[in-house]
Formats: C-alpha cells, structure tokens, sequence
C-alpha cells in the first residue's frame, strides 16, 4: 500500500487496524501452469507479491484469478474467490461477535506420539502459558468455563482420561466421529485412501470411531493435533515423496470447522505439523492439503521470534497469522565438578606462577585435572600427565596454563537457555542482564556505536581482536584479560538494568534525565563506576554514552509484554503490527515480541556486510584445514532458512566465496548477479561446493539458489587449469561418467521435491529398528535429490544419481548455524 516504504504501509495498516489480506492474480503463469505446478506461485511473484507485503504486515496470499494459456484472458477462479471471501467475513465476524460468543481452538503439538511429548514447543512453556492465556481470555468476556486451580490440574485435565481404554490411552477423548459422520463432513475423505485405505485407519482411533483428544473449557477447545503419521511405518518413511494426512489428522480439523464450530484457530508453539502438510509451497490450490484442514478458519500462532523462516511457510501455506514470543535469554553456563577444580588451580597458579617450585607443581596439577576433564581433546599439545614442568620455562608454562584456561572460559561462557518463556511473563531484571550483555558485544557501526569489549580494550590500549585471537591462542596475558573484559562488561550492564529495578526484581520505567543528573552529581554514571570497579577506569565516555542509551532502549523492548496484548488484537480481528523475526542479540529491532513476524526481502541477500564476514569465515575454514595438513577438493554445504534470515545470508556467501565467485547488487540493493573472481586474486584454488537446501530454505529462497546454480556453472565452465578449479575438475570426470553436458554435470543445489520438506532420516532412526545403513542413505539422497537449475527456474528436477555423483567427492561437511540460544552439544540428533 505504499510502494515498498514499510514503516508508511505499518503507519497506514495500523491506523485502519483491519487485517491485510493479500490476495494475488497470476502474472507469470497461465491458470493450468500453475494448477499443474509442483512449486505454486512463480518466484518472481513471491517475491514482489507475497515476501515485500508480508514486510508490511499482509497475511493470507490467496491465488484469485490467472490467465488462459492460449487466450490470454483473464480467468476468476470461483473456488480461490469463495475461499477468499468467507476468510475475510470470518476476520470481520471476531470484529463484530462478543467474546462470550466466540469459539476458540487453542491447538498443542505431540512429537514424537507420547505422553511425555504432549504440549511441547520450542523454547516455552506451553501449560503454564496456556494457563495465563485462559485466565487473560476470562478476565477479558470469554466463556471459559471451570478451569483447573493451577498448571499442573490443567495438564491433568488433557492428558488423563478416566475411561482410556486404547493406544493412546493417557490422552482425554474430547469427541468420538464415526465414519459416517466424517465421511459426510470432511469433503476430502475418499482422497485420503489412497495412502490410508478406509476410514477409521489405524490412527487416532479405537478402532470403531476417529477420536479427537483434547480438552474443552466452555468454549474454549484445547485440542492436540495429530501426528503426522509416518512415525510408526519407517518403511513409508523410506519412500513417501509426499503423502497426505491420515483420516484423524482430517477428522481433528473437520471437528474443529463443523462440529465445535470454531470462530478461530491458535496453533500453540513452534511449531505443529500442519503447514508441513503435501501441496504447493506458495499459492496454495483447493486440492492442497494444509487449504484443506485449515479450510476458512482465522488461524493465529504463536511462534518463537527467533524462527522467521518456518514461521513464514505457516503464514504463506496454512494462512497463519504469527504472534511472535520471547526465546527465554541465554546465560552463561558456568563451571561445575572437575572443571570448577580446574579453574581454582589457575587462579592459585596467577599468584604463584614466578615460584619455580610451587609454580610448577600447580601446573603439573592443572595437566592431570584438565586429562582427567577429557580436555586434551580440545587442547593442541597438551602434556602428558608423566611430564614434569619444573623442566621448562615460565614463558613455557604460561602457555599450557594459557591454552587451559582459554577452554575453561569458552566453556563457562557457553550460552545456555535460562528454562523456558512463559507467555505473558517478561523476563526478570537478571534474565535481562544475560540478554543486554550479548547486545552490548557486538559493535554496530551503521549506528555509530561500538561494542562494550571493543570501548574496554581500547581503555588500555589494546584492540579486542587482539586480545581474543591471542587469548585463543593460549596467551596467558591475553586470556586474563579477556577473563577481565568480560566480567567488567556483565557488571556495567548489571549496573544499567539495577537502576531499573524494583523490588521484585522486575525492570520498571526509568527516567534516564533524572539518572543523568545524578550521573552530574555524582561523578559518572552507573556503568562508568562498574567499569572503573572492574578495573577499567579509562573508557570513554562519548563511546559508552551511544552505547548505553542504545541498551536502555534495547531494555525497554525486552520488558514489554506484547504477547498477550498481540493476542487479544488478533481475536478482535484487529491489524497485528509487522515486525522481523531473527536473533535478537544480532538485530534487536526483534523486539518487543506480539508482532506479526516477517522474513526480509529474498533479492537483498547476500548483504555486502554478509559477503565480507563470509570470505573471514572460509579464510579461517582453509587455514584451519591447512594447519591440519589438508585442502579440500570439495565440500558438502547445509543451507538453512532461519540461519541465512539472521545472517543476511552469511551462509549464502560462503558458497560463493568458496568457489571464488562475488555477488554483485544492483543499484536498489538487490542481488541478481555473480561474477567470477579471478584466479590470480583468489589466490588459491576454486572449491567444489553441493549444497544441500532444506525445504524451507527452498521455499523462501528458490532466487538465491539460481544465483548459486549460476556462480558454479560459471567456475565449471571456466577455461582455467583443473589443478586450480576443482569445481571444473570434479564436472568433466561426472560429464564423462554420466554421460551428459558438462554443465548438467556441474549442478550443485539440491533439495526436496517441491511442497516436500526433510530427509526425515531422523523419525526412520527413531521408529525403525530394522533399517540398515544402506536403507538411510538411499532415503536420504532420494529425498534431497532434487536439483535447481538456473536454465529452468523454479523447476526442481529428481536427479538422485547426480546427487550421490557429486557427494562422493566430497572430503568434508560444513555448516554454519548463528545461534544465540543453542550449540552443537544441544542437538542430540543431527541426521537430517
């Protein structure tokens, strides 16, 4: 609505407060191209029609109307048009209906189908914020009826059913369908046999009826969605392309639309299986599934702010509008046990480090604890336990204390999730201080602000990438006075955030002009005083000033408790402002969560800022390997979604840098060429690069992966010597083993089957007892074989032979994720 100016179209939006509906005519497709498209919507369309609306707060992109291939006239179509039209009554019915008449599905999740796993979402507290939301809801008209007294009596209430007497026995039945009243409710049924045979199956089932398990409270319905079904047949999961939803996955959203009559859908948490569901990835038709269960009912969700991109398949396929929530802030995670022993040891070691002998009995002692905490896998040379200190020098011994004490710091500095977010709760003043400690890190020069390590380093003299390179190479100096930054950085924030705290140790308002006045008085401000305490009398105070209102500001958005607020809005059919969703530590503009989440325009990435970290990241990647006495020929390369959001698209560049190619942008910032990079500049050889693209990254991204497709089509078809472009290397020796073109041969991007998403690798290894390698690998490359070629955009062709070809050179995997909230050692599971 205002030509691509979002914050004048979020002003307009919010000011009409109506939901924005974007409905969409096909522009570059007939009406039966994109009937018969696996893909869906054009991707140029995607990108002008659906991802720059979605920046303005639109919802819901509908397909309308189209063209006739051979006439060229326009064609409504009548099915799009009635959907469409009984969608925006429903919004405007929430406007005009009284709370204690609506009717309100708040939907769980299950997985895997268990007991256990029943009202389970990343990063929150499901019953306890269901909890606060029956109560607000209550408080607010709704008819809620006699809820339970507390948490724990509401989780009883769904999961516990007197009378259970089947599979999934824990669970309360809310409602029996027998087959007869779904076949004539669910106008899709008979499709569904194909893949499930008659109705009921063998799914949420007693075997005679479908049931629906849930729980109702006068009118509000918490149900629990179904699974989706694959996990008790590995064997399926083997070869299913795409499926479809068994008959009570179908009957739990029949339920909901014709029996309880729902006025509006709440999908609790990050997140169900709904939007998974087989069909087109944009520009749903009539005949894909997640059109069909979600049908014309509103449908809210309440998504984690950190996962823009899946949350942005739930709005684009199953016509969500989001409600971001708070991930719960990251602490660090401290030392415990043998390791607490070891950091005592260091600490007595600084203070007696110049005494030859007592000196080098400490040392002795921090070599057999740190083999005792299995770090000598972390820790290049370090000596055996039998080797006697007392024999080198003290240059020498600072540096095992060095490399030991480096590793105990990166450990206590691990980022750990402090529980989990309850909504309608903001956090308290010390989960604040962990948040404002990792925004305070980064330096943010578009802003003119420079980051707390950099502001303390230069205080002394020394510039923060100094210290933390030497500090990890074990620079005993180095590391203790990266100890020391980083305990002054978390007590000037402390000091921010206790100026704004009351006696609850809940953040209250502030009134930074009084604090500057006492600042005036009182010889500085908080934070200065912290950092002088700590040791670092000298930082500047024009640096930490800009650096400090930015905080407060930041703080200000973490306190603020949106999420119920953005909830009630959305149920009175009101305009939920658009916002962007990420980490909030890298872009804090995440903040305050309740908003309406939105990705970022697919066509600006990679930013000039990503290109540039991402060629220090392959730089570091080849040194590495090089130090290990290696250099790839070719490396296998995981590109995610959410990761290339928060990063705009770090990963993406990587890709290019390895191969030596550069993304060149227009005048308007968009990027829709590449160029090579010559040799001579590159100075070392162009890598093999196969990607492997997630289905979302593939849904949101299908440009950026031509531009890829691009770049090593390029490298492969450029006339250079082989020794020096393994990229062209590794095409001529698949050209001639598959008997096709060289430029076939070089086809790198692969991912799932349009409206497909995972390997689902992981569910075969957790349900399957009886697959064996080979099995997982053929499932694997049969899923993720589809290729992307920049010839034929948007078409993805299956090509699992040139898959597994171009695997089999590879030497090593890579992938990058930018996480605030989890490491490797918080994914248990890494198969897919």
């Amino acid at each position: 609505p205002a030509s691509q100016d979002a914050k004048a179209a979020k002003e307009v939006l919010t000011r009409f407060n109506r939901p924005y509906l974007v409905s969409v005519p096909l522009v570059f497709q007939s009406v039966s191209e994109w009937q018969e498209s696996e893909l869906g919507l054009h991707p140029v369309q995607v990108a002008l029609q659906v991802s720059l609306p979605e920046i303005d707060g639109a919802i819901e992109p509908l397909i309308y109307a189209g063209r006739d291939g051979q006439s060229g006239r326009s064609i409504p179509m009548q099915d799009r048009i009635d959907a469409l039209a009984t969608r925006a009554l429903n919004w405007a019915r929430l406007r005009k209906k009284q709370n204690k008449d609506k009717k309100v599905c708040i939907c769980l999740f299950q997985f895997p189908p268990d007991k256990g796993n029943v009202g389970t979402a990343a990063y929150l507290d499901v019953f306890g914020s269901i909890f606060s939301v029956l109560k607000k809801l209550k408080d607010e008209g709704y008819t809620v009826g006699d809820i339970p007294d507390d948490i724990e009596g509401l989780q009883k209430s769904v999961l516990e059913d007197p009378e259970a007497s089947y599979s999934m026995a824990d669970l309360n039945v809310e409602y029996r369908m027998n087959v007869g009243e779904y076949e004539k409710l669910c106008p899709y049924a008979q499709d569904l046999q194909e893949n499930w045979g008659p109705p009921p199956g063998t799914l949420n089932t007693d075997g005679k009826d479908l049931l629906v398990y849930g729980k109702r409270f006068g009118n509000i319905f918490l149900g629990i969605q179904p699974t989706f079904g694959y996990e008790g047949d590995p064997m399926r999961l083997l070869f299913a392309k795409s499926a479809s939803p068994h008959h009570g996955f179908a009957a739990f959203y029949t339920y909901l639309e014709f029996v309880f009559k729902a006025d509006c859908m709440l999908h609790f948490g990050t997140h169900g299986s709904l939007e998974f569901m087989p069909g087109k990835q944009v520009g749903m038709s009539g005949y894909c599934y997640p059109d069909r269960l979600i049908s014309v009912l509103p449908n809210l969700y309440y998504y984690a702010a950190n996962n823009p991109s899946e949350a942005t398949i739930a709005k684009r396929r199953a016509y969500a509008s989001t409600i971001s929530y708070l991930t719960p802030p990251a602490e660090n995670a401290g030392l415990y046990k043998g390791l607490q022993e070891l950091s005592e040891l260091v600490k007595s070691y600084q203070g007696l480090r110049e005494n030859p002998q007592r000196g080098a009995t400490i040392v002795n002692s921090i070599i057999a604890t740190a083999r005792q905490c299995n770090l000598e896998k972390d820790i290049e040379d370090l000596p055996e336990e039998e080797f006697d200190t007392k024999q080198v020098s003290l240059e020498e011994r600072d540096t095992i204390v060095g490399k030991v004490y480096r590793r105990l710091m990166e450990i206590e500095s691990r980022a750990l999730p402090m529980g989990l977010h309850r909504i309608g709760v903001p956090p308290t003043a010390e989960e604040s201080i962990a948040t404002l400690v990792n925004i305070a890190q980064l330096d943010r020069p578009e802003s003119g602000i420079k980051g707390l390590p950099r502001i303390i380093g230069e205080s002394i003299g020394k510039d923060a990438e100094t210290i933390y390179r030497n500090a990890d190479r074990g620079i005993l100096e180095d590391v203790e006075q990266l100890q020391a930054l980083t305990m002054a950085s978390r007590a000037a924030v402390r000091a921010l955030v206790m100026e704004s705290t009351n006696e609850e140790g809940r953040v209250a308002e502030v009134n930074p002009f009084m604090r500057d006045v006492f600042s005036f008085f009182g010889g500085g401000s908080p934070w200065k005083k912290a950092l002088a305490e700590a040791g670092f009398p000298d930082c500047s105070e024009d640096d930490l000033k800009p650096l400090f209102n930015y905080l407060e500001g930041c703080l200000k958005e973490v306190v603020v408790n949106n999420e119920l607020p953005g909830l009630l809005k959305a149920l009175q059919g009101e305009f939920i402002p658009p916002g962007p969703g990420g980490d909030p530590i890298r872009n804090p503009d995440v903040l305050p969560t309740g908003k309406n989440m939105h990705a970022l325009d697919p066509n600006s990435i990679p930013t000039r800022a990503a290109a540039e970290t991402a060629v220090v990241v392959v730089d570091r990647l080849l040194e590495g390997l090089a130090k290990q006495g290696e250099f790839p020929e070719s490396i296998a390369f995981t590109l995610w979604g959410t990761d290339n959001i928060k990063t705009y698209g770090e990963s993406l560049a990587q890709v290019l840098a390895l191969v030596g190619a550069k993304p060149v942008p227009d005048s308007l910032g968009r990027v829709n060429k590449v160029e090579l990079i010559p040799l001579e500049e590159l100075g070392r050889p162009r890598i093999d690069v196969v990607c492997n693209c997630s289905g979302v990254f593939r849904d949101l991204f299908i440009n950026q992966m031509n531009l890829l497709d691009r770049a090593i089509k390029m490298a492969a078809e450029a006339d250079e010597p082989i020794e020096k472009n393994f990229v062209r290397k590794h095409a001529l020796e698949q050209a001639e083993e598959l008997n096709i073109s060289l430029r076939e041969a070089s086809t790198r991007v692969f991912s799932n089957a349009a409206g497909s998403y995972s390997a689902n690798v992981g569910l075969a290894i957790e349900n399957g007892s009886n697959i064996d390698e080979q099995q997982l690998q053929e499932q694997f490359t049969k899923r993720k074989g589809f290729a992307l070629s920049s010839d034929s955009p948007g078409v993805l062709t299956e090509s699992s032979d040139l898959f597994k070809s171009a695997l089999s050179k590879v030497d090593l995997t890579f992938q990058n994720l930018d996480s605030s909230e989890i490491s490797l050692t918080d994914v248990s599971h890494y198969f897919d």
